[in-house]
């Protein structure tokens, strides 16, 4: 009994003390509460008061202001190498003359670079294998002249005109002596013995120059190859004539040997108008590289009409860069040359294609008619296709 009683004695003061210890804590509560409820409320104009040794001594006015975080890195990053540029070779017709230079100034003034191409130009030891090296996949591109290509065409060759950079004929018929009164020309034209130096002269020239009556008299003396040696041939009086001679340059290096010639234009003799100097492709690929070939034309146009515009410095270009150019009948020839350039070598004359393919059939040159689509082609519109 008495041991019950002094527990229940002591469960009684123990809640008795738990009770006074909690009144206490609420009313100290809410005398803070209300003794803050005296001060202004707080605003963004507020000042604020860090409790001491929270924050550095001093004037804050003075206090250092972080350095604001860089933009951007304080070092750039190293420059991506450009893409390699595409090889490409191209075979010239001959030897480098100013008739190249379309070529010369967009390779040295690095229009070619500018499309992502590097172009080598290659000089041929013979003028004929240029075609030959074209249609055997040995070169990427090659240089000649519109009736070569028709004629290496009717045998075969895999080969198309994708750019023209000359649009008139650069050869003529190259005659020793003084030239005869106008209407003996064609007289004049029978008597000679004619030399040529690519199939050009021999088979569309000579032909044209040498009625059939002509060649069945006894003493004819059939033409015969100067081998790419025309002024040589004329000098030594070997030929009276040269059927295919370059009339910039053949007439005057004769000239400085006291030598005397006259030329006689293939207009004049018949011959339709065609492209003195066109740039070929092989034809089994020319649509699947239309785009290279579209990139090698927009160089060779910016490089046409800047010539155009700056003759003079064209001039000092070329020859500052092959000092061989440098002659005064080159020179001399620079003019002329430039009137004939190509100024959109791209674009397609087909009705002069179509024209010349006629005349080689009518004349007996060729059998049949090969289309202009298979013989030339505009590179840009294949992209379009």
């Amino acid at each position: 009994m008495l041991n019950a009683f002094w527990r229940e004695r002591s469960f009684l003061a123990l809640s008795l003390f738990f009770f006074l210890l909690f009144s206490f804590s609420a009313t100290y509560a809410n005398e803070e509460r209300d003794s803050g409820n005296l001060d202004a409320p707080l605003s963004l104009e507020s000042d604020v008061a860090l409790p001491e040794g929270l924050w550095p001594a001093g004037d804050n006015s003075a206090a250092e202001v972080p350095e604001e975080a860089p933009s951007m890195a304080v070092i750039p990053p190293p420059p991506l190498d450009p893409p390699p540029l595409k090889q490409l070779t191209l075979m010239l017709d001959w030897y480098l003359s100013p008739q190249h230079a379309a070529l010369i100034v967009a390779k040295e003034r690095a229009l070619f670079a500018a499309q992502g191409l590097e172009i080598e130009l290659l000089t041929p030891a013979d003028p004929s294998i240029a075609i030959k090296l074209l249609a055997a996949g040995e070169v990427d591109l090659a240089l000649t002249r519109q009736p070569l290509l028709h004629l290496h065409a009717h045998d075969g060759a895999p080969i198309t005109r994708i750019a023209t950079l000359i649009e008139t004929p650069l050869n003529a018929v190259i005659v020793s002596g003084e030239a005869p009164a106008p209407a003996a020309v064609a007289d004049a034209l029978a008597d000679l013995h004619y030399g040529y130096s690519t199939r050009e002269g021999r088979d569309v020239l000579v032909e044209q120059l040498l009625p059939r009556s002509v060649r069945q008299v006894d003493d004819f003396v059939a033409p015969e190859s100067v081998h790419f040696d025309a002024a040589d041939a004329l000098r030594s009086s070997r030929v009276d004539a040269v059927a295919d001679g370059f009339f910039h340059t053949l007439p005057q290096q004769l000239a400085s040997d006291g030598i005397v010639t006259h030329t006689v234009r293939y207009s004049d003799i018949d011959i339709p108008r065609h492209d003195g100097l066109i740039l070929l492709a092989n034809s089994d690929s020319v649509a699947r590289q239309a785009t290279t070939w579209s990139r090698v034309l927009i160089a060779l146009e910016e490089a046409s009409n800047w010539m155009i515009e700056h003759p003079e410095e064209a001039w000092t270009l070329l020859v500052t860069t092959h000092p061989v150019l440098d002659n005064p009948i080159n020179q001399e020839a620079w003019d002329d040359l430039l009137r004939r350039v190509a100024l959109s070598p791209a674009a397609l004359d087909e009705r002069r294609y179509a024209a010349f393919e006629s005349y080689l059939q009518s004349a007996g040159v060729t059998e049949n008619s090969i289309p202009v689509t298979r013989l030339a082609v505009n590179p840009h519109l294949l992209m379009e296709r």
